[in-house]
């Protein structure tokens, strides 16, 4: 299986808290900031999506925090699609700091929203397939 889908982000003092670590709502900001550089790596923009009348819609997240991260850390954010049957599909997160250390684990449930009839479209990774150019990012 190939290594799954990264991006690179450092911990800016201004995101952390008085604790002087990173502030858990923005270990969200990190998760999201991967799963769209995956999409645009992939060749999919948000122009892209709206012309193809979809959005992707976030239904249930959840993160297992690790270890603490501090500003000045550099951290690998990952990001790797799970598949099963129907209009959902699960992302599955590490964040990791440079050094191998696991600071934080996001599993997060998602769908593809028709924008017109405000519902989850029926299969989520046909739509995928149609728009992307690398199939490989999506696990498919």
């Amino acid at each position: 299986m190939a290594e799954p889908f990264s991006v690179r982000v450092t911990v800016r003092g201004y995101e952390t808290d008085t604790q002087g670590h990173l502030n858990q709502a923005v270990y969200l900001n990190y998760a999201e900031h991967a799963r769209w550089s995956l999409l645009q790596a992939a060749g999919i923009s948000q122009a892209r999506l709206v012309g193809r009348g979809v959005g992707p819609v976030a239904l249930e997240t959840t993160i297992r925090f690790r270890r603490e991260l501090l500003a000045g850390d550099e951290v690998d954010v990952t990001c790797a699609f799970e598949w099963g049957g129907g209009k959902t599909f699960r992302i599955v997160q590490e964040i990791r700091k440079t050094d191998g250390t696991l600071a934080a684990e996001v599993s997060a449930v998602g769908g593809l929203m028709d924008l017109k009839e405000r519902r989850l479209v029926a299969d989520p990774r046909e739509v995928f397939k149609e728009l992307t150019t690398d199939l490989a990012l999506f696990g498919l």
